[in-house]
Order: structure tokens, then sequence, then C-alpha cells
């Protein structure tokens, strides 16, 4: 077993680990023609500069409204997938279901982007329809009051599927016999569901959601950007974006990364208060620390 594990833990050496050492340019006034130990050291010049900076300011407040939209009305969909997915009898209309909503996952975001244009854009399907019926369209795509809604349709459709599957592996691991012993004693489909099923699961669904909400500020950088020309850039600009424009395109390397920086602490910080807070309501969270 650990030397299966020897590949992915590669991976995240390489990959993950080692690159969070690129971090010390926030720190210093970094260009590309410089090594990072030539690099003048400024200290916390660039977080001074981003907390004082208008667009950091619009991108967080725009990046923590994504992300709670998509807490609240995206998270609890792979849930209510794997209990439909759990009370179907037929195992040929299970597989059916299953491999359908899985599909989505594995198209890229400028697929989805695509497909959610032919159908909502001005020329989409829906608004076509609507015209040739005497109504007038609607800006599904570009109106940007419902941008938030349109993001959490968007990761749904392609993601809701995927996340039901750790929800399954779950439901599988309840005890059928107390299924059947409420049904002995007259407790009905929402009765052991709500007593038995969603109590089996809790462990499950407190994990997933302390590590949805320390990457809760990670709300996606390719679904904004292959959308910020049509909603525009205000709508669009979320903390990922910022990073992009400002390092990579502005120039200002040391910039983008105080940003991303920020944003990772900012997650570690969410998650170690509400492994805490899962401690609290008796839970085991992500981990414990050591026993006093």
């Amino acid at each position: 077993m650990l030397v299966l594990m020897v590949p992915g833990a590669l991976a995240l050496l390489l990959f993950f680990y080692i690159p969070i050492l690129g971090n010390v340019i926030a720190f210093q006034d970094y260009q590309p023609y410089y090594t990072i130990t030539e690099a003048p050291f400024v200290g916390f010049e660039k977080f001074v500069e981003l907390f004082q900076d208008d667009r950091f300011a619009l991108a967080l407040r725009n990046t923590l409204v994504y992300a709670a939209f998509q807490l609240v009305l995206f998270f609890p969909l792979p849930i209510l997938l794997a209990l439909i997915v759990d009370s179907m009898m037929s195992q040929r209309l299970r597989k059916a279901f299953q491999s359908i909503v899985y599909l989505p996952h594995f198209l890229s975001w400028v697929l989805v982007i695509a497909l959610f244009q032919q159908m909502l854009g001005g020329a989409g399907l829906i608004n076509q329809a609507m015209v040739r019926n005497g109504l007038d369209p609607i800006p599904f795509m570009t109106n940007s009051d419902t941008f938030a809604l349109l993001i959490v349709a968007e990761v749904a459709w392609k993601d809701a599927g995927w996340g039901m599957i750790i929800f399954l592996a779950a439901l599988a691991s309840i005890d059928q016999s107390l299924y059947e012993s409420a049904a002995s004693d007259g407790a009905g489909r929402f009765r052991r569901t709500w007593h038995i099923t969603l109590p089996g699961m809790r462990p499950v669904i407190v994990l997933l959601l302390i590590l949805n909400l320390g990457s809760i500020l990670t709300v996606g950088f390719e679904q904004f950007i292959l959308q910020r020309d049509a909603v525009g850039a205000d709508t669009a600009e979320v903390l990922d974006t910022y990073s992009y424009y400002t390092g990579v395109i502005g120039g200002d390397w040391s910039m983008g990364a105080a940003a991303g920086l920020a944003k990772g602490v900012v997650g570690t910080i969410l998650i170690v208060l509400a492994n805490k807070v899962a401690h609290m309501l008796g839970e085991d969270g992500i981990y414990r620390g050591r026993p006093q």
C-alpha cells in the first residue's frame, strides 16, 4: 500500500509543496530577470499595496459573494443526488442515471461555457424559442445582476454528479439492518432518511464542508476568465483572475504572489476554525490534536 502511494506523494511534493517555496517573491520586488536570491527584499510592502488596491477589494468582495452562493446552493446538491440514486430500485436505471450525471465532470470549462451559451445565450435555444413566441429575449449570459446564479448553475451541472460519489460511498457504509428495524417499527421513508441516513452521512458531510471552507476563496479561474468579456471585468473579477492579470499580464509578479498567499492564509485559518467547530459538535473533522 505504501509503494502504491509513492507516485501520488511525489506528484504532491513536486507540483504542490516545492512550489510553495516560490511564495517568497511576495516579500520581494521580483522581476523575471532576477533569480529569487537576487531580487531585493521589501518585507510587507507588497501586502500594504495589495490591501490599498481597489481592484483587490473588488476581487475579494466578488469572490466572497460567489463562494457563499456556491456553498449554500451547490453543496447540498451532491447529497440530494446521492439520496435519489440510493432510493432507485432498478440497477439498470441507477447505472444510467449515474453515468449521465458523471459525464459533465469530464468536460472542460470551455465546452461547458459553450454549451450554456448555446442554450442560454442571446442566439441560444431558449431565447430563440421565446422570440418565436413573441416574448423578449432574456440576457442570461450577460446579466451581471444574476451572474452569481449562472455560476452556481454551471458548477452544479458540471460537478454535482462527481461530488455525489463520496456520498454514495457513505450511504453504502450504513448498516442496512437499521433500516429494517425502523421499517418494522412503522417508520416511513422520510423518518428513515432523517433518523438513519443523514446521521450516517454526517461525518462525511462535515469533513467535506470543512474542506470546502478551506478552498472557499478558490471559486474557479477558467470559468470566470471565459465569461469576463460577456459580463464585464468588474463582475467577473475574483482573486484568481486578479492574481493572473496583476502578476502575469501586468508584470507585478510580487503583487500577484501576495494575493495568492493571502488567499492561502485565509483558507488555512478557515480550515482550522471549522475543524474546531466540528470537534465541538462531536465529529472528528479532518484531524485531531494530541489527547490531553
